[in-house]
């Protein structure tokens, strides 16, 4: 975990999030499935004027209204969520799922004798009628992300509306109830017309793949959500922008602003390094391409005070050797090459020799040298090799920085990876790239050793705490050791996919087997896939030799 010393925005303590029940009220409309909404009081605390679905926060009546639920183990964890969910979607719309005491569930002429200023509880029991729980389908958990001064802690429940029941808004906290196309109201928020916040966006992007209720409820659950997310939101074009923990921007805003800030630039930028840590900034290479996604980026770590190391200096573009110059004064102590392809290191010596003119001091090139099976635009030797194992240290007068060497054949014969120990923080060149897998191109590129590799980085962070991982392309990316673990995942299955495709087709070939492996993957991405098939079968026919 990053240094408390480290982080560039000062502690600040989420508030506490309050458990609340929402409740999704479903039904198929002409053109498709629709859901229930209504649009919150202009004058509310909470969310004045969006458009959300019916629900509210759990009170101590929910937690003793148990016998109250239709079925003895409806709703499991998120029992008291559902009655909340159920109790304020009768309180806002006078909508109740509930049955008789015979299990019959009750109409309309039974809903006129409840009053929905008194308690509801109360007025159930003394009927003998439970609330349906059992027909709310739990949907998904969403906790108000941590920059929000109010925030819940919201489980997301779906039904079918009851028959014969038609919403009637209370007029205080609720007005103008509609039913919605997911779609509709997705197109009509964008267009300005329809307010709503990032859950209530998501949520209906996953509503609008369904045609029939019965399907969205079918996709739903008894007691565990599909998803669970806490979003955290970055500057996007100077505009706040949410995301969720699947999406390639959380891991950056994890480690940049941990408590939530919302101050973290996204933009992609060539012009001036970005600030991670205290002592740590990226600068991109304005080297964009399908191969390289925004551009290969240049980490630098230290500050005035220690000097800096440079991590995978870029490729020989002399604007972006003289911004890495500028940013540092030339006070580089070295310069790291994760590998010698024609994006890392070419801007080695250059880099070297700009901090020459301006210090007198010309900074080492580190890493290790190309292998006669590289290609000719990979030719590499560094000043010094790096042994693996091997540390280099910054010390700025109160806090050291050591980055240990890591040796991760597979990419390339000459791979490796940094462990920046004090921060838990792994710089992984072209290992483990965000948004993307690594391409593994024989004969320089070998697929047992970058599985053996992954596996000796998921034992170091492990062992060093390591959280995050910052690649060489794209963003930084959170929970190491599980992206790790999936990464690996997906080789073993694409490596079964390729397999299958021998087996089905013997003598085919790559040609053959690639569009039977890579049918998941756009055919334009297929010249660049054929070198990773190449990989995987070189290693299946190693394995059968065994």
């Amino acid at each position: 975990m990053a240094r408390p010393s480290s982080q560039l925005h000062p502690r600040k303590e989420p508030v506490t999030a309050h458990p609340a029940g929402t409740l999704l009220l479903l039904r198929d409309g002409a053109l498709g499935v629709e859901v229930l909404m209504t649009r919150r009081s202009p004058t509310a605390s909470f969310l004045p004027g969006a458009y959300v679905f019916p629900g509210g926060r759990v009170d101590a009546d929910d937690h003793q209204a148990h016998t109250l639920a239709s079925a003895p183990d409806a709703g499991g964890r998120y029992r008291t969520a559902a009655l909340a969910a159920l109790r304020e979607t009768f309180e806002e719309l006078g909508i109740l799922l509930a049955v008789q005491a015979d299990g019959r569930p009750i109409t309309r002429t039974h809903l006129q004798a409840l009053d929905r200023s008194r308690a509801l509880y109360p007025q159930l029991q003394a009927r003998g009628w439970s609330l349906a729980v059992d027909q709310a389908r739990m949907l998904a958990r969403w906790t108000t992300d941590r920059s929000v001064p109010k925030r819940f802690d919201t489980a997301f429940f779906a039904a079918l509306m009851p028959d014969q029941q038609e919403p009637v808004a209370d007029e205080m906290e609720q007005f103008e109830p509609v039913w919605v196309r997911p779609r509709d109201a997705l197109t009509q928020h964008q267009a300005g017309d329809f307010f709503m916040i990032f859950p209530t966006i998501r949520t209906l992007h996953w509503l609008a793949d369904f045609e029939q209720a019965e399907q969205a409820l079918a996709a739903c659950t008894e007691d565990a959500p599909r998803w669970n997310s806490c979003p955290r939101g970055g500057l996007v074009s100077g505009q706040p922008q949410r995301f969720m923990e699947h999406e390639a921007p959380y891991g950056e805003l994890a480690l940049v602003c941990p408590d939530g800030q919302l101050e973290h630039v996204l933009d992609w930028q060539h012009e001036r390094p970005v600030p991670l840590l205290r002592h740590l900034h990226r600068l991109t290479a304005p080297n964009a391409s399908v191969m390289t996604g925004p551009g290969t980026n240049s980490y630098i770590v230290g500050d005035a005070a220690s000097g800096y190391i440079v991590i995978d200096p870029g490729p020989l573009q002399m604007d972006h050797v003289e911004r890495l110059t500028a940013f540092t004064a030339g006070r580089v102590k070295a310069i790291v090459c994760t590998h010698s392809h024609s994006d890392h290191s070419p801007a080695a010596q250059p880099l070297a020799q700009a901090c020459a003119r301006l210090t007198g001091q010309t900074p080492p090139v580190l890493g290790l040298a190309s292998a006669a099976t590289a290609r000719s635009t990979a030719a590499f030797v560094p000043d010094s090799a790096l042994a693996d194992g091997e540390r280099l240290m910054l010390h700025d007068g109160e806090h050291n920085s050591t980055l240990r060497v890591v040796h991760t054949p597979g990419h390339a014969a000459n791979h490796l990876c940094v462990i920046l120990e004090e921060d838990g923080l792994l710089f992984s060149g072209d290992h483990i790239l965000s948004g993307s897998t690594t391409i593994i191109d024989p004969p320089d590129g070998d697929m047992s050793a970058y599985l053996d590799s992954l596996d000796r980085l998921a034992q170091a962070c492990e062992k060093d705490g390591i959280e995050f991982i910052l690649p060489a392309h794209g963003h930084v990316i959170g929970w190491a050791a599980h992206s790790i673990a999936q990464l690996k995942a997906h080789r073993l299955r694409r490596e079964a996919r390729v397999l299958a495709a021998m087996r089905a087709v013997p003598q085919g070939g790559l040609d053959k087997w690639l569009p039977l492996a890579y049918d998941d993957t756009p055919a334009a991405l297929w010249p660049l896939a054929r070198r990773s098939l190449a990989a995987h079968v070189q290693r299946i026919e190693q394995l059968a030799m065994l």
